[in-house]
């Protein structure tokens, strides 16, 4: 009898399979041949296949989505991004945000429009991005989304088209954010969407948060592009979308109630003949203000109703919002005019800050936005207190926690642990300075040392940017997290990929999410399978997420005693990049990522890539399709 030559490229045996339906999992073989599922079932022979995988004790399931990137840049640079990679993920969404390379460099009359917006939004360092640019060879949304194919692309990458760099291509950076557009310019620009669409971009990204400023002189205190359009500019852009079945990817405008509620309900089919399909940040339960996630999901829910007909959630996070800071380097700072002030100063430029924060006017008015809601009686501080802060930043001391600080022995201690032992060395309690490097640094405070805005000043004196520490913005309550992923108004993956290159690394948060879920049933883990994989994936209008036979083969399988045991909060770390010559914060899960197959090959094993990512051409620009 002749032995039948093997037809299939890889066999993974006996492992337990969520296909991404949410349905019960089964215990299967999977076939992979020519890139692509080639047989599900039991006992599949294995003489068939030219590699088995042995999948006992593990979990497959398709590749996982992550919704909410900024790996436009880097993904220019290391197109494997084994940083997604290394923690299942097999699909990206880049655009958003109002920000993108969609089309091009965009460096016309001087301006450069990619440093000037991704720099302070995205709180990446202006050498890095200068660095993505010059690799940008591409002049057109089209080219955009073809280039893909020429690079050794791992993970398959889908785009939304990005409105402040739209508005760059027609109008120009300067008058995109100094005067309205024409009509010319504003049919340019719908024409622009239309052709994006047929292109296969997934809808538009905007962006209202009130602390997202241009980087370039003059116009450090600027909102970005996007946030100069109308009401009518964006029901204007938005009509196109929805006519065609695409998406709007999109942020709060959080500095007006009223206005914000306005654009949302664009999402309404009762109010604008069809629905609108909206992706909002974001789901959180902020710490400041634990009430306005739910306001959110309910007027979600209101917009969603058989009455108005919308098609809106917003996106949450499977983790603890931890953000770091360098000084006032960081997201979190943005929002206070003072502190914002100190970021508009080119890094580099430590003698200016010096300056400023020792400048009367400019203390006083620190003091001012340090204390705002926090004492004395004031509309603010009735506000906080109230549980409707308008300033979220978290400034009080015992939740600043020292991580990288100038002297050893304050990492892990709250700003207000160190604060009282420097007032108890004041105070003549020599014992209060647990070493010589900690007398040394209690010398130099200011003596009496009054409060924490003087602690804070004299920290950012002293040490500008060489003192790190992090405060948990949201999701600091573990029972309000699961509830949140598994709203039925929501979308799990406002993981931020990408961004904020020192702040934050959420590139696990996905798996967070997986634990989370795991840890209540298997039920809702395969619940969360969904939500991951097949349900954004037909949100979205991408071919992807499932593991239908003839679909592309991207899978990832899990450990589940290793998803179980996962810590994310101690398996962050800062490392060196080559591709950036810079810093980054990074995500760890050794162990969690059995194995990731894109396309059919295998790309990450154990706690390492395989030779094929970031060397073959494997994932692909994803057309979106309306769904």
């Amino acid at each position: 009898m002749t032995k039948q030559a093997p037809c299939w490229d890889t066999l993974i045996n006996d492992a337990l399979v969520f296909d991404g339906t949410g349905n019960r999992p089964e215990q299967l073989d999977i076939a992979i041949a020519d890139g692509k599922i080639a047989a599900k079932g039991r006992a599949l022979p294995q003489a068939l296949a030219k590699q088995v995988i042995d999948g006992r004790d593990q979990y497959l399931m398709p590749g996982l989505l992550d919704i909410h990137t900024h790996l436009d840049l880097e993904v220019e640079l290391e197109p494997g991004l084994p940083e997604a990679v290394r923690h299942g993920t097999t699909t990206v969404l880049v655009g958003n945000c109002s920000l993108g390379l969609s089309y091009g460099a965009q460096q016309k009359d001087g301006a450069d429009p990619i440093v000037d917006c991704f720099a302070r939004v995205e709180n990446v360092p202006k050498k890095v991005l200068s660095k993505c640019v010059d690799a940008i060879k591409w002049n057109n949304s089209k080219e955009y989304l073809d280039h893909f194919e020429e690079l050794p692309l791992g993970p398959n990458v889908a785009a939304f088209i990005p409105h402040s760099m739209l508005r760059v291509e027609v109008m120009g950076l300067q008058d995109s954010i100094s005067r309205e557009p024409s009509e010319a310019e504003l049919q340019e620009m719908e024409a622009l969407v239309e052709k994006g669409i047929d292109e296969g971009y997934m809808g538009i990204s905007t962006d209202g948060l009130p602390f997202h400023y241009l980087a370039n002189s003059p116009n450090t205190d600027v909102r970005i592009p996007t946030q100069h359009g109308n009401f009518a500019e964006y029901k204007r852009l938005l009509k196109v979308v929805r006519d065609r079945g695409r998406v709007w990817q999109t942020t709060a405008i959080i500095e007006n109630k009223l206005k914000m509620f306005r654009y949302f309900a664009l999402t309404s089919g009762l109010l604008h003949g069809k629905p609108l399909k909206t992706s909002a940040l974001t789901a959180v339960e902020f710490s400041t203000f634990r009430r306005a996630v739910y306001v959110f999901l309910r007027f979600a829910r209101l917009m969603n109703s058989k009455l108005f007909k919308g098609r809106m959630h917003f996106q949450s996070l499977g983790t603890r919002f931890r953000i770091w800071s360098d000084g006032v380097i960081s997201p979190l700072y943005e929002e206070l005019p003072a502190t914002c002030k100190l970021i508009a100063v080119e890094i580099e430029d430590r003698e200016t800050r010096h300056r400023m924060l020792n400048d009367p006017e400019f203390i006083e008015e620190f003091r001012h936005d340090w204390y705002l809601g926090r004492h004395g009686w004031t509309l603010a501080t009735l506000q906080a207190r109230m549980g409707v802060p308008n300033i979220n930043v978290v400034r009080e001391p015992e939740r600043l926690v020292f991580d990288g600080a100038p002297v050893a022995e304050w990492d892990g201690e709250t700003f207000l642990q160190v604060m009282q032992r420097v007032q108890r060395y004041q105070h003549g309690y020599a014992s209060a300075a647990r070493s010589d490097a900690e007398r040394e640094a209690f010398e130099l405070f200011p003596d009496p040392l009054v409060d924490d805005a003087d602690f804070m000043l004299h920290m950012l004196r002293e040490y500008d940017t060489g003192f790190r520490f992090y405060a948990d913005v949201a999701n600091d309550r573990e029972e309000a997290i699961l509830p949140l992923l598994l709203n039925k108004d929501t979308m799990p993956g406002f993981n931020d990929s990408g961004a904020h290159l020192t702040n934050m690394a959420f590139f696990d948060a996905n798996l967070m999410s997986l634990k989370r879920a795991l840890a209540d049933s298997m039920e809702t883990f395969s619940t969360m399978v969904k939500r991951l994989t097949r349900e954004p994936a037909q949100f979205f209008g991408l071919d992807t997420g499932t593991l239908d036979i003839g679909a592309q083969a991207d899978i990832t399988i899990l450990d589940p005693s290793a998803l179980r045991a996962h810590d994310d909060l101690s398996n962050r770390c800062v490392q060196h990049r080559d591709i950036f010559e810079h810093k980054q914060m990074l995500s760890r899960s050794d162990g969690v990522v059995s194995h990731v197959f894109i396309k059919g090959t295998e790309v990450w094993r154990g706690d390492q890539a395989t030779k094929a990512l970031g060397t073959q051409t494997l994932g692909r620009a994803l057309r979106a399709q309306a769904s």
